[in-house]
């Protein structure tokens, strides 16, 4: 993590001499501009020298301390108060894309809620330094997932803590929509009194169509439910159960358009599910139809909309939410009568921002500080219950990728193709291997690349590399308690430093298993050995003969250096063992070749963990 002082240093005309800044003691300096103003300017410290054109600058600071978090929107009390904590939070709020690009060199983190745009630009604005990305909210279509994904950054969002409020207010325009409520209430302020002409419609009885049976949809049906409406939806990611659970049929796109006096709007916007309700859409409706739209502005064709209003296909809409926002004030939407509208409120209850807050506050944080986050958005998406139980696994198996990968000889063509074998007692279905093959990745790229890989990117990297990973299970006996009883790693179509790692399939394998809750190596090609999976190992092929692991021993003394651990596995007594030795410090190439000249010893290999 870094701290970060700045100073700001404005210049209100043109400079005609170089400034020196020296900073005590020397540190990294990172540099923030506008980039419209002129002048030129020298700054130079004892690890930087740079030429800026520019007359009002930032000259940032950073040191092994606290991260910076930039909060580019309001966000609630209690979750700035919990990244006050943990970090420097910079709240800089209606930031243009030019602002945002220049300050987000100096973030680590960036909060956002609807209204800022976090496009490609500002991740390669960002020189790698922005690590995690945090929407206030359930949607984020407004960050741009791929850039994030391809620049390692994680992208969590906030997905329950709105649910309840999003479902309220979609129920509370439902209800204001079918009693006019908004039209009369404006009416009755300008000194008018009709009641005839705002003469509205029940809702009891009604089938209301809920499109997208997510959190917020599934609430809103709930709540339908109560008010005595019979309730459809259609979501071809919901399972039938889970809507027959709660009284609600399953049905498809037309035929919910076809069925509904009620819609209500709860998909996510997408390429697939942009302008879905258009003119085609619209003359599917039943005549008189009412819409309510609390999930994004972009899944209505606005002038369809119009279209379809003025035509008195549909009789009424509500909406909350635009494909411009906000809406120009001439836009048609917004001037119609037969339009209830909301200024994007759907989360906007004090409960709800709170709970926003500290929600995308906690997954912020522990991003930050490494911790795998359930509300990830572009990493394996895993249960907490089940990034519990594979919480040990993680650092085993991208411990193993590192080891596998650094026995393979240099000067072949590469890694290209990769095994993962699972053994369990669990079934296919009940194992949600994603999270350990990403981390199996990152061990395997890492040691051989200058790319930084993790959890967010590994796929892509790995695909962007032509590495293909597979996976297999190798279903075993017993209890499915425990989720794996052990991981293999192996490589093909590769030479290795190590012959004793090649297996008689001719693949390099390692395998592990997770003891007392720490990671283990407990084979190694043909030979079973069993050391703990820290700091460095050196792998010995020798031949099974009396001595070796204390002349072995004695080198390494000479050296200062310490041995942690040692194993030997062998094919049979006098016959070829790999013994292997964990160390403190890795030996000098010296003490290396000493071990090397033992003449029992036919092959070594140290290995960097």
């Amino acid at each position: 993590m870094a701290v970060t002082t700045s100073w700001n240093l404005i210049f209100t005309k043109p400079l005609n001499k170089t400034i020196t800044i020296t900073t005590t003691p020397p540190c990294s300096l990172s540099l923030s501009w506008r980039l419209s103003l002129p002048s030129t300017f020298t700054l130079s410290s004892p690890r930087t020298n740079s030429r800026i054109n520019a007359n009002s600058f930032v000259v940032m600071a950073m040191m092994n301390a606290r991260p910076t978090i930039l909060v580019a929107e309001k966000l609630g009390y209690a979750g700035l108060q919990l990244l006050k904590k943990v970090a420097n939070v910079d709240c800089s709020y209606n930031l243009s894309p030019e602002e945002l690009c220049t300050k987000i060199s100096l973030c680590d983190a960036l909060i956002v809620r609807s209204g800022t745009k976090v496009t490609r630009e500002v991740f390669e604005s960002s020189g790698g330094r922005l690590k995690v990305v945090g929407r206030a909210g359930v949607g984020i279509d407004n960050v741009d997932i791929s850039a994030a994904t391809e620049h390692g950054c994680l992208v969590v969002n906030a997905p329950t803590a709105n649910t309840i409020a999003a479902a309220e207010h979609g129920i509370a325009l439902l209800a204001a929509m079918s009693r006019n409520i908004a039209q009369a209430n404006a009416s009755l302020k300008a000194g008018k009194w009709q009641r005839n002409k705002y003469v509205g419609v029940s809702l009891v009885g009604k089938t209301l169509a809920v499109m997208g049976f997510g959190k917020v949809g599934s609430e809103v049906a709930r709540r339908a439910k109560g008010l005595g409406m019979h309730v459809i939806a259609h979501d071809p990611y919901s399972p039938a159960d889970r809507a027959h659970a709660i009284g609600v049929e399953l049905v498809t796109f037309d035929e919910a358009l076809l069925s509904a006096d009620f819609i209500s709007l709860h998909m996510p916007l997408t390429p697939a599910t942009s302008k879905m309700f258009n003119d085609d859409a619209f003359s599917k409706m039943k005549k008189g139809v009412r819409i309510v739209n609390v999930a994004r502005g972009g899944v209505i064709d606005e002038e369809a909309l119009i279209r379809a209003l003025d035509s008195g296909i549909v009789a009424q809409a509500a909406l909350d939410v635009f494909t411009e926002e906000p809406p120009p004030n001439d836009s048609k939407v917004v001037q119609h009568e037969s339009l209830t509208v909301t200024p994007h409120l759907g989360a906007s209850t004090t409960e709800a921002q709170e709970g926003v807050a500290i929600e995308v506050a906690e997954a912020v944080v522990g991003a930050l500080k490494g911790e795998l986050a359930a509300t990830a958005v572009n990493a394996p998406m895993v249960l907490a219950e089940v990034l519990s139980a594979l919480a040990p696994f993680v650092a085993l198996t991208e411990k193993l990728g590192r080891l596998a990968v650094q026995l393979v000889a240099t000067g072949g063509s590469g890694v290209k193709s990769v095994k993962l074998t699972y053994a369990s007692a669990r079934s296919p279905d009940d194992l949600d291997t994603r999270l350990l093959r990403a981390t199996v990745t990152k061990g395997l790229i890492e040691p051989i690349s200058s790319v930084f890989v993790n959890l967010v990117n590994a796929d892509f990297i790995a695909k962007q590399r032509g590495l293909k990973i597979t996976e297999e299970l190798f279903q075993l006996d017993g209890s499915p308690e425990n989720p794996l009883e052990f991981i293999q790693v192996h490589i093909a179509n590769v030479e290795s430093k190590f012959a004793s790692a090649i297996a008689d399939s001719g693949d390099i394998i390692v395998e592990g298993r997770v003891k007392d809750g720490k990671p283990h190596l407990t084979k190694v090609g043909s030979f079973a050995v069993d050391v703990s999976l820290e700091g460095s190992l050196i792998l010995c092929r020798q031949v099974d003969q009396p001595g070796i692991i204390g002349k072995v021993g004695s080198i390494l003394a000479e050296a200062n250096v310490n041995v942690s651990f040692m194993s030997v596995g062998r094919t049979a007594p006098g016959k070829q063992a790999v013994m292997t030795i964990g160390v403190d410090e890795d030996p000098s190439g010296e003490t290396l070749k000493k071990i090397g000249g033992i003449p029992a010893i036919e092959e070594f290999v140290l290995l960097k963990l």
